[in-house]
């Protein structure tokens, strides 16, 4: 460990301590990353000082480092150099180290006994490279004899990411600041329970939760944790193994924490305080109740859409483009986030699971689950339970016919909604009508809505235990 040794000679020579780790908060993103703030004390004197800020966050970005004076009476601290080191110390590298000398080893010997041997180490070795060469008494060997051992560490070996600092100082004392960094590692999401009563109803309670995921490398114990819900841009981080830089001081308040889960609009998108502290693990994935009400209603719609999703590729006069034998009627659960509708409140995205209550037992059996995107107040969730199981449809082309001369082609469907059920339901029917840009229903058994350029809706009522038929026609022209 000699040449460690001697590179941390200067640094060991002036370091001075570095005081414990303090308040921590996090603001985690969508986007896989979050900002840490970090309150320290550091030990000062007047000029230069080396310092070195160890259990740093194994994805973090040493460009975004931030340091910021929080006492009354400033010190005048200042940046001078910073390196971020991202190697702890392993077995490989100390291995590295002691290329050229002796090592000893412990070596299982036939009898199953360990005992010792030493050997010169030629060649450490690195991974998916060239193989360690070790010098034994017996002979050159291409690989480790035994588990190596060390005689000590060095005080200045990295055991975890650090951060080194030079930084200079207008007085000497114990001087109050606040570390804040970008790092990667870090996701979170919101899960949205939706539970209905007993069949016939559709009054909901609903509760949502924040999962929060650390793989940053570190631990967070006792954090402030704040949630950004939109899409913030970010571009692609390179990661910086070191180097120089001057930071001016930045301006990062924290927000007290509230007896309830506070969401308020912050630049163009929202933000969430968590009610209450949380310790987030390195490789946890911690959960926290963020949103919880009752009397939600939310309406059910059946949808027959047998094109979803279909597209024509210019196969406009093929009579049979398009046609499918799709028997199956989505159901959908519409939900206004509105105050009246006992909501209101921006809803970050995240996965929406259904769930309705067994009039037998009481327990809630789950039925679907769909994702929603970011919902502001005011709009309109719709969520894709699945496909009824008592509905069934049949599509059929009747009829069709191109007339090039005079660029026309009529095309007329039959579409039947059979209910099994045994209380009358209401279908919406989509058709996409896709073969030319100019289309008109020149006949249909229903009235229909115009709800884009190439698509036509209509809504039918089907009997209990009956069968509903809807017919239109459609006149395509062209220029």
């Amino acid at each position: 460990m000699k040449r460690m040794a001697v590179a941390w000679a200067a640094l060991a020579a002036t370091a001075v301590a570095w005081g414990a780790e303090g308040d921590i908060a996090l603001t985690v993103y969508n986007g896989g990353f979050a900002c840490v703030r970090e309150a320290r004390e550091l030990e000062l004197r007047e000029g230069e000082n080396a310092l070195r800020l160890t259990d740093m966050s194994g994805q973090l970005e040493a460009d975004s480092v931030v340091l910021r004076e929080t006492g009354g009476e400033p010190f005048g601290v200042d940046i001078l150099e910073q390196r971020y080191v991202n190697d702890p110390l392993t077995e490989s590298l100390m291995l590295r180290e002691l290329e050229g000398r002796d090592v000893r080893f412990r070596v299982a010997g036939k009898d199953g006994e360990f005992h010792e041997e030493t050997g010169r180490l030629l060649r450490s070795g690195s991974p998916g490279g060239a193989g360690p060469i070790v010098a034994m008494a017996d002979g050159v060997r291409f690989s480790l004899p035994g588990q190596p051992l060390f005689d000590g560490l060095d005080a200045a070996a990295y055991l975890k990411p650090s951060l080194e600092w030079v930084l200079r100082s207008g007085r000497a004392g114990k001087a109050p600041v606040e570390i804040s960094y970008l790092t990667g590692g870090f996701s979170w999401e919101a899960t949205y329970n939706l539970v209905a009563p007993e069949e016939g109803g559709d009054e909901f309670a609903l509760s949502g939760w924040v999962s929060v995921r650390n793989n940053s490398g570190k631990d967070y114990p006792d954090a402030e944790l704040k949630l950004i819900a939109g899409d913030v841009r970010k571009l692609a981080q390179w990661q910086a193994w070191g180097g120089a830089a001057r930071r001016k001081a930045m301006e990062m308040p924290m927000a007290s924490m509230a007896a309830l889960p506070a969401e308020r609009a912050f630049d163009e998108f929202h933000l969430y305080t968590m009610p209450r502290r949380a310790t987030l693990r390195n490789g946890e994935l911690k959960q926290i109740e963020f949103l919880r009400a009752d009397g939600v209603h939310g309406s059910r719609q059946y949808v027959y859409e047998p094109l979803n999703g279909w597209y024509g590729g210019g196969r406009g006069d093929d009579r049979n483009a398009g046609l499918n034998d799709e028997k199956k009627v989505a159901v959908r659960i519409v939900v206004s986030n509105s105050e009246t509708n006992g909501l209101g409140v921006p809803l970050p995205k995240g996965k929406m699971r259904l769930y309705r209550r067994d009039a037998r037992d009481g327990r809630p059996e789950f039925t679907g689950e769909s994702a929603i995107d970011h919902t502001p107040k005011d709009e309109t969730i719709r969520l894709d339970q699945g496909y009824a199981f008592d509905l069934v449809a049949e599509r059929k082309q009747t009829d069709f016919e191109v007339k090039v001369g005079v660029r026309r082609a009529v095309e007329r469907f039959e579409i039947k909604i059979r209910n099994h059920k045994t209380q009358p339901v209401e279908v919406r029917i989509v058709e996409h009508l896709w073969r030319w840009a100019n289309w008109e229903i020149n006949q249909e058994s229903a009235p229909h809505r115009k709800t884009a350029s190439d698509r036509a809706e209509w809504t039918v009522e089907v009997p209990a235990d009956g069968e509903t038929v809807l017919t239109y026609s459609v006149l395509y022209t062209w220029n």
